[in-house]
């Protein structure tokens, strides 16, 4: 049976979190992951920690968050970039992400080699007449 795009998204979710709980020691309350043509999209929900709830309460310290998460990420990007390439067989050719402090999300976007959605829709049996 084919790969389908949800179970894709689906199985991303899962490993990403699991990667950040392995390197972290704690993962995101909640992911989903978006194939969108060359893209790879997780939204990460519950990010940050109680401390940086508190921290995040004023301007230097929505700073310094914003500054360690970024260098968290800049130190873990290439494992992340192996789940992507692992799970999706495309190279990665470059990933960006952001936290907003606001409402402590993190978004990760991976762009691909090649259209991941087309070929995915390409490997889809053919949906089944309706007029018959």
């Amino acid at each position: 049976m084919p790969l389908t795009k949800r179970k894709l998204e689906a199985e991303i979710s899962e490993s990403l979190i699991k990667v950040q709980r392995e390197l972290m020691g704690r993962g995101p309350q909640e992911a989903k992951t978006y194939i969108i043509q060359d893209m790879v999209i997780t939204r990460f929900k519950g990010v940050l920690t109680v401390e940086e709830k508190h921290l995040v309460e004023n301007d230097n310290g929505r700073k310094l968050v914003k500054q360690m998460r970024q260098l968290l990420r800049e130190m873990y990007s290439k494992h992340f970039e192996d789940v992507i390439e692992e799970h999706t067989g495309c190279k990665v050719l470059s990933s960006h992400s952001d936290t907003s402090t606001k409402i402590g999300e993190r978004i990760e976007v991976f762009i691909m080699d090649k259209d991941l959605e087309k070929d995915l829709e390409a490997h889809l049996p053919p949906k089944a007449s309706l007029a018959q």
